[in-house]
Formats: C-alpha cells, structure tokens, sequence
C-alpha cells in the first residue's frame, strides 16, 4: 500500500551536528539519542523545585541523588601517601548545608584542584553523586556539580522558584548535562510538525506540538507540566491507534472466502458427542466467531480466557465449522510439547470424527494431522502429502507449518496459540498460504488488561472467556518461606505424597535445567557478608534434574518421579507426557514447558521451586495446570526471599487471586509497560514515553475511537502529511525493533 510522501521531518538531524562528537557519541550510547528529534522527546522523568530536590536530611543510602546546597565549609588536608608524588596526597572536604542538613563532600588526587579554587564557602552549586557512609557520617565522593550564579536575591529567587526538569540518566551522562543539551536544542522544536490533526487538537483543547514541548523541558508552572504531558500523551496514543487502524482497514479490504458450517455436518455431530453443555461465555464467543468466519472479508479476533476457561474448545469448534465448509484449519503453537498435547486432546475430543479415511471413522470424520520440525522423514511427507489432498481438514504444528514447503489444498482458518510467542511477520506468512487469506483466530491464556489488548493487539477484535465450565475446581495457593521456616518445605512434600496416595498426581516446576556448568568462585576475592535477600538472589536458580535426584533419594523415594525440559528429545518429551497423562507418572518435575496448554487432569497439585524467579502472569499460567478436573487443586510457591522484599509481596498478590485480570494489572504496574508491550514483537511501539497504559485507559480508548475514524474518511492520510511523518518514524522503529530481536 504506496503512501503519499509525507513532509519532511526537520528534527532528524543528527546530535553530533549539534552538540559534537563526543556529546552525541555518550547520548547514543547510554540513550539511544540520535537526532535532534530524539533528544526533544526525552522528556523529564519528574521535576523538583530548586533548594527541594533531595533534601540532605533525607538522603536515601547507596542511590544517585541530586541536591542543591550552599557550602559551608571546604578543608585541604595534605597526607602521606607512598604513591603520590613526592611521596604526599591531597583530600579535599567541603562540607554543603540547605538547611535541612549537611553532607560532606570529598575529592581526592588530581581531583582536587577544580573544586578547591570553585567551591569556596557562599558558594550555591547542585551536586550529584551516590550517596554513601563513611566513619558513620554520610557523604558523597567525586560528586558531579554545576555552579548556580546570579547574586542578587531577585536572580536567587526567581532561580528557587523555578522547575528544574530531572531526565532519565546514567553515571556516565548526568540530568543537568541532558538539560544542558535540550536547552541547545529546544529552539528547533518550533520546527517539529505536528501529527495530530488541526480539528481533533482544537476539538479536545492540546497544545500545539511545539509548545507542548517548550513547556515539557522549560516549565514556569504545574499546570504547563499538565498541559505539556497532556497533548504529548494524545500524540503517543493517536498515532500507534493510527498505525493499527491501518492494519484493520487494509485487512478488512482483503477477501476471504465465507465459511459457514453445513447444518447437519461435522461440527454437528462433535457437538451430539459431547459429554457436557459448553457454558455461556462459550456459547457467546462461538457465536462472535460463527459470524465472523461467515463474511467474506477475513476474520481478525484475539480469544482471551482464563487459565482452564475452555479457549481450546471453541478454537476447535471454529476448525471444525470450516472444515464442514470445505476448507482447511491450521492450528499453530509455540513449542513442540503444546503441540504434540494439542493433538493429543483434539483427537481424544473428537474420536471417530478424527478417522477420516479409516476404517472405523464417522461418515462426517476428517483427518487431524500433527506437524513439528522434528518429525521423522516419512511421517512428515505423509503429513504434507494429507495438507495438499485436502484430506486433513486439521493439522497441529509448531512453526514448521510456516516453511515454504508446506502447501494446503484450501487453507481457511488459522488458529495461534499463544499469541506474544509469534511476530504479526509469523502471522503473516501463515495466512499467505490460502487461495485467499484465511480467516485468523488469535488465543492467549495471558490475560491482558483492556487498555493493553487495544495497544498491543489492536489490530484484532476482542472476545473474552472469563468463565470457568462447569466441574473445574478451585485452586488453593499459599507461599511457603523456605529460609525463614524450613518445616513448611517438609510439610510441603507431605502434602504432595498425601496427593498420590489419594491417587492423584504433582508437577513440580523449576526455573533451570541443570546440566549448565555454574562457574565456581573465584578464591582469590574474599568473600562479602551479604544480606538473605542477595544470597537468595546470587543463588544459583533450582534446577530440574538437581531437584528430581534429591526428591526420588529423599522425601518423594518410592514414588515414580520422571523429568521433563526443553532439551530432551521430542520423542523422549513425548513418552513422558504419554506416561504422566496415563497416571504411570506419580510426579513430574519440569521447566516451564507445561506452562500452557498441558491437560491433565489428574494432576492436583504443584509446587513451583524459586516462585520468585518467575513473573505473575508465568505463575497463574503454571498453576492453571491443576484442578483441571474435579478434585480441588493446589499450588505451592517456595521461595527463600526475606518477608518484606518486593518478590515475596509479588507472590502474596498471586496466592491470593485466581482473577487473572486482576494480576495482570498488578504485573503491569509492577514492570515498565515496554515489557508488556515489547511481547507483541513488531506488533507495537514499546517506548512509550508519556503514556501509561493502565492510567491513560481513556485517552487510549479515545484516540482509537478518533484515529478509527480519521482512517475511514482518508485511508491513505492523503490530507495529512505531519500524521504521515510520525507514522513512517513510528513504524521504521517497529522494523528496526523486529530485526533486533530476530
């Protein structure tokens, strides 16, 4: 889709034009600043009033401050030093007062010489430096400083009422240098186009672009920060909403062939063989699907469900709706034991309406293929061979469904499971295979909060399960401290033996494989005290075959324990899932391999070794793994992080909750939103700057509403050239994004 040329962005030019070499070397460096442009839009982190950064009575221990203060006092104290000439060092100690307390500062060596002729007594400076305690008083060492001249009091007060701008910095590149930098800069950004358009800035009262960006770095007042971050935020937001509502209208442009099932067809008699009614929440996201995959335009929906909400039996009745229709249905997923399990259930759920071809399959049967890389030669040409006839309605795989070699004989309907696994350029290439293109079914057991799904996903229609079925158990979840009291981790293992007995079965999940070589220590550093939270930390993470060998000698001997990573051989992976799924298996110590997708419900318990090494949204995942039938189920999270760190408050959140949404919203404030973001590959900008996206949920929502709109009346934005700059620098960053992360 060729576009217009859009105007030329006169804030591209390149720092080291502006500032010089060395200057733009460090801001591309630690930044990531190139142009101009660039260093406009790295706005200020917070800001403080002049004399109230940091004030000296409440310095933080070992952080980087920054404080405005006056000295009091400055001493040149001359030593003997064997290693400085002639045999004497010298120590200078300046000692700085802003009324609220006082701090030494000390310069050594050829250091001293600047600060002892600058730093007279009088003499107001801001300094910055980490902050740290020597003979119990505390102080900084070689701070950083600027002079603040200006004596007479109009100039010193003026100066302390106004905003001093605080950036994101690094040790290398201090906010004051930064500022310095924007302050060489900023009269271009009366130069900067603005992307918003003229009826959509006026109708919602933003700030021209320019001026936001004056006022962001050089604030007179609070309300200038309001308003500056205000029209900013609208920029972030419109123009991603934009990018994405191109998406879905060039989608909607495309053709697909409708696909509606025969009345009395296959889908038909799945439904008459099944054991129980679907819920509600099911009925309603089948019925959004049916309607879709009838227009003849492609469908574009993201399912997302709960953890056990029944994703996988909609996504199969939507496959089994097209294959009635004459097509083909692919369902793709992320690793090979998901995809082997997947295959496994979908057989198992349709029984002889998976006989296609053979003896003993329903009239209305088809065939369900599996197709993996690792696959045997033969069974893979025979697969390939089923996919071109047409005499698979149903294939199974892994990203081998993506290859070149792979042809279908009417592709129709795509399901991805476990969307922020693939890139939309992986999406994309799977749905080049149909004579036309499939209609797409996105799923994830992740759930996402609203404002997060229009960001990440918003090229996809939403629909959620957040329903359980009928019969699905709670989960009983609890942290088990094992540094402060080790009995629990007994209890722990009583409790899982207690499970067997009862003829049930256990996962038990561990972050690392084990057979890695962890580098021994090195025994000519002596070794620190360090506090329990840096022991648990630089601990080496359990490991899976470790931790099986200790509990098949120690606490589990006589139950049958097998392994189960990343590493073994599909085959091996396959066997052992077969046994654990059989109830040969009493426990399955694995990696997160079982973090989606496996079914077994037989399984009650699991106990997750180091919960604390694993984000919030992993831990629901994983423990969504038990009481998937009808006895209730357990999850354990061990972990040797003191009471009061952030880790163990991260694993209270999750033990108590089984609400999904909710913990996504607590994942997300706790992380940047770049993390979130950056799972979609290049599906989304994940710098977002000014923009959070759980507190901007309205401005997010408006600016797909507005941006919705501006697409529909001028796909090609022919009538605006500035939208069309921001959007071509928005979407190379996505490009280059994506090849970074291959």
């Amino acid at each position: 889709m060729d576009l217009v040329p859009a105007l030329e962005e006169p804030l591209q030019q390149p720092l080291k034009a502006v500032l010089g070499p060395a200057t733009a070397k460090v801001m591309a460096e630690h930044l990531g600043l190139h142009s101009v442009g660039d260093l406009l839009h790295h706005y200020p982190r917070r800001y403080e009033e002049r004399g109230q950064l940091t004030h000296l009575a409440d310095l933080p221990m070992d952080e980087h401050v920054t404080v405005v203060a006056q000295v009091a006092d400055a001493r040149l104290h001359t030593f003997a030093s064997p290693r400085a000439p002639r045999g004497k060092g010298q120590r200078l100690e300046v000692t700085i007062t802003d009324g609220s307390g006082r701090l030494q500062l000390v310069f050594f060596g050829n250091g001293v010489h600047k600060p002892h002729k600058e730093l007279l007594p009088g003499t107001r400076a801001m300094f910055s430096g980490k902050v740290s305690l020597f003979n119990r008083r505390l102080q900084l060492a070689h701070p950083a400083y600027e002079l603040l001249r200006g004596a007479d009091d109009e100039a010193v007060e003026t100066w302390a009422g106004a905003l001093i701008p605080i950036y994101p910095a690094t040790a290398k590149l201090e906010s004051w240098k930064i500022g310095k930098a924007i302050q060489t800069v900023l009269p271009s950004a009366q130069e900067a186009i603005d992307p918003l358009p003229e009826s959509l800035r006026e109708g919602r009262r933003l700030l021209p672009l320019p001026e936001a960006l004056l006022k962001i770095h050089r604030p007179h007042t609070k309300a200038d920060i309001a308003d500056a971050q205000a029209r900013l935020k609208w920029d972030e937001a419109f123009v991603l909403q934009v990018a994405l509502a191109r998406r879905r209208h060039a989608d909607a442009q495309l053709p697909a062939v409708p696909r509606k099932p025969a009345p009395d067809g296959l889908l038909t008699a799945f439904d008459d063989r099944l054991p129980f009614t679907l819920t509600e929440g099911q009925q309603k996201v089948s019925r959004e699907i049916f309607d879709d995959l009838a227009t003849d335009h492609p469908m574009h929906r993201l399912l997302q469900g709960e953890v056990g909400s029944g994703k996988t039996m909609v996504a199969l009745r939507a496959m089994l709706a097209v294959v009635d229709a004459g097509g083909q249905a692919a369902l793709l997923a992320p690793t090979e034991v998901l995809a082997q399990q997947h295959h496994r259930s979908v057989v198992e759920m349709m029984g002889e309406l998976a006989e296609g071809g053979m003896l003993g399959g329903s009239e209305h049967a088809t065939k369900v293929v599996l197709l993996t890389g690792s696959m045997g030669t033969a069974a893979r040409r025979q697969a390939m061979l089923d996919l071109v006839t047409g005499e698979a309605g149903i294939v199974i795989g892994t990203h081998a469904l993506i290859e070149d070699k792979v042809q279908f004989h009417d592709l129709g309907l795509v399901v991805v499971d476990e969307q922020h696994r693939f890139g939309v350029e992986q999406r994309d290439a799977l749905r080049g295979k149909g004579k036309q293109p499939p209609h797409l079914l996105v799923m994830t057991a992740t759930p996402i909060p609203r404002t997060v799904a229009m960001t990440v996903f918003g090229d996809l229609d939403t629909s959620v399960l957040d329903q359980l079925p009928a019969g699905r158990s709670p989960i009983a979840s609890h942290v088990v401290p094992a540094a402060d009291k080790p009995h629990f981790l007994s209890r722990a293992w009583e409790r899982v033996r207690e499970e067997v007995e009862n003829g049930h079965q256990a996962y038990v999940v561990c972050p690392r494989i084990g057979d890695d070589i962890d580098e021994p220590a090195d025994p000519k550093k002596p070794a620190k005290k360090k506090s329990p939270e840096d022991e648990a930390e630089k601990r080496p993470p359990l490991a899976v075959l470790d931790v099986a060998d200790q509990l098949a000698k120690g606490p589990l001997s006589s139950l049958r324990v097998e392994v189960l990573h990343g590493r073994m051989h599909p085959d091996d992976k396959d066997a052992v899932m077969r046994r654990f799924a059989a109830g040969e298996t009493h426990v399955l110590v694995a990696t997160t391999v079982i973090e989606v997708g496996v079914n077994v419900p037989n399984a009650t318990a699991m106990v997750i070794m180091d919960a604390d090494r694993f984000g919030v949204s992993q831990l629901h995942q994983l423990r969504g793994r038990v009481g998937r039938g009808s006895a209730a189920g357990l999850c354990l999270l061990v972990t040797e992080m003191p009471e009061a760190s952030p880790a163990r408050q991260r694993l209270n959140a999750v033990a108590s909750t089984l609400d999904g949404f909710e913990l996504s919203r607590i994942d997300l404030e706790q992380r940047r939103e770049g993390d979130v973001l950056g799972q979609a590959q290049s599906g989304a900008r994940t710098s977002l700057r000014v923009l959070a996206v759980i507190e901007d949920e309205e401005i997010i929502a408006e600016a797909r509403e507005e941006a919705t709109a501006v697409v529909e009346a001028d796909p090609e934005l022919k009538g605006l050239p500035g939208l069309r700059t921001a959007l071509d620098a928005l979407l190379d960053e996505e490009r280059e994004q994506y090849l970074e992360k291959g």
